[in-house]
């Protein structure tokens, strides 16, 4: 059975009370294939006339890319401060990183919160009261004086800057179908690949020039600007017709149809695996390049932004290769690649071949990354297009999900080889490899969800 054409109707028939969620013709609108109907211009998507001029592509990309970056920024700029934070607050090492804990779960479940509501009221209003309440949360952090307050205030930052990472892949879907939707969620992913690099050394300019109250202070202002921006330019996406009933009932209905669609669930932990790839490299790269392999300070930069590089300029590639290609042909080259990169690396490990193999080893898992964290979600997205906020909401939660169980699991072995990390990377991957072919299946994606090229 075609998901693209007949999925909606299906749930209406197995799922009680599903299609109260939506009015019966609308899904079949939505989710018609691209080949068989032209492309609408974004104004066409809008729940209300446009007013003003109709932002550009670079402009939109650009604001919501900003939207994207308020989760890496409000996650690393704050990791240089923690010996500071230690000292100033007299607390422990412990209780900081657990501040770090508490800002990735209020990501997760804000995502999971904000994904939903967001199907049933609208983008723009949770959008603008996220930010808001951002801004506040981040100026009572740089007033606190303790550690429970730093910690219960992260989990709120994170709770608010999860609006901007779910809802800028919500409108996307809201406003692009097909080519035009994977080239805009890859060039998305530039921010993904560059905030990590970006965000600690930033940091630690505000360290080095005040204290480590100013990095607060720093994101409050940046949440203020996006909040601004955002009340002037963004506008409301998705249509009142297209909208869930109100109430937690239809956001858990929702979700509940989504854990049941066996595709949906191959893609997210497609994903989540692959990311955990990365999640293991974050967490174990310091020790292994610096403590192990001696490198300095500069070299180990320029090892990491090597691996960041890798990632964001295979998303790049991914952002001109879909408007050819399938995402799902992408993807069933990409992963058997990562798989035989990080196996190659973990050999290189076992033999003790030296740093640069390993690093090597590390730029190519991360560049196969690069090609398969765009295309799941497009894919995901494409089948759920009346529920994309909560779509987006459980891929990016699983993600970091994921991410923070493999975090310490790379933390309990010693770091007396690089074996541990490459060992989980080909873990990872082959669980991506795993859950791709078993369960999202290839093949039935290519037959079910037809594909046009893009003409611009």
């Amino acid at each position: 059975m075609s998901q693209v054409t007949k999925a909606p109707v299906a749930e209406c028939r197995e799922h009680a009370g599903a299609c109260t969620e939506v009015p019966p013709p609308e899904p079949l609108t939505v989710d018609t294939p691209p080949s068989a109907r032209p492309q609408t211009p974004a104004r066409e998507s809008a729940s209300t006339p446009a007013r003003g001029r109709e932002p550009s592509v670079l402009s939109r990309l650009l604001l919501f890319g900003a939207l994207v970056g308020i989760g890496p920024l409000t996650i690393d700029m704050y990791l240089a401060a923690f010996p500071t934070v230690v000292q100033e607050l007299g607390t422990t090492e412990a209780a900081v990183q657990l501040t770090l804990t508490a800002t990735l779960v209020g990501l997760a479940l804000g995502q999971l919160t904000i994904g939903a509501v967001s199907d049933s009221v609208g983008r723009r209003l949770p959008l603008l009261a996220a930010l808001t309440a951002y801004v506040l949360v981040s100026v009572a952090i740089a007033l606190t004086d303790t550690i429970t307050g730093v910690l219960l205030l992260r989990f709120v930052q994170g709770f608010t800057a999860a609006s901007g990472m779910v809802l800028s892949q919500a409108m996307v879907r809201d406003l692009y179908s097909g080519a035009r939707m994977a080239s805009f969620i890859s060039r998305l992913f530039l921010v993904v690949g560059v905030a990590p690099i970006i965000a600690p050394t930033l940091g630690a300019q505000f360290l080095h020039f005040w204290e480590w109250r100013s990095i607060f202070w720093g994101l409050a202002g940046f949440g203020l600007v996006l909040a601004v921006l955002a009340t002037v330019f963004v506008q409301e996406t998705l249509p009142v017709q297209r909208r869930s009933a109100r109430g937690p009932k239809p956001a858990l209905r929702s979700y509940a149809v989504l854990l049941r669609d066996r595709r949906y669930v191959g893609l997210v932990l497609t994903a989540c695996t692959a990311m955990g790839a990365l999640f293991a490299y974050i967490a174990s790269a310091t020790f292994i390049f610096q403590d192990l392999y001696g490198m300095s300070t500069q070299q180990y930069a320029l090892v990491f932004a090597g691996g960041a590089g890798a990632l964001t300029v295979a998303s790049q590639v991914n952002g001109s290769l879909v408007k050819r290609h399938h995402p799902a042909r992408i993807m069933s080259v990409a992963i058997p690649v990562a798989v035989t990169i990080a196996s190659s690396l973990l050999l290189a490990s076992l033999l003790d071949l030296g740093a640069w193999a390993v690093v090597a080893g590390v730029i190519g898992v991360m560049g196969t990354v690069g090609f398969i964290m765009p295309n799941a979600p497009v894919i995901a997205l494409n089948d759920h297009a009346h529920r994309a906020g909560a779509a987006a909401a459980l891929l990016g939660a699983t993600n970091f999900v994921f991410g923070a169980l493999i975090s310490p699991i790379s933390g309990l072995f010693e770091t007396t080889s690089a074996v541990p990390m490459a060992a989980i990377m080909v873990a990872c991957t082959t669980l991506s490899l795993i859950a791709f072919r078993t369960l999202a299946r290839p093949q039935e994606i290519v037959r079910d969800m037809p594909w046009e090229t893009a003409t611009s």
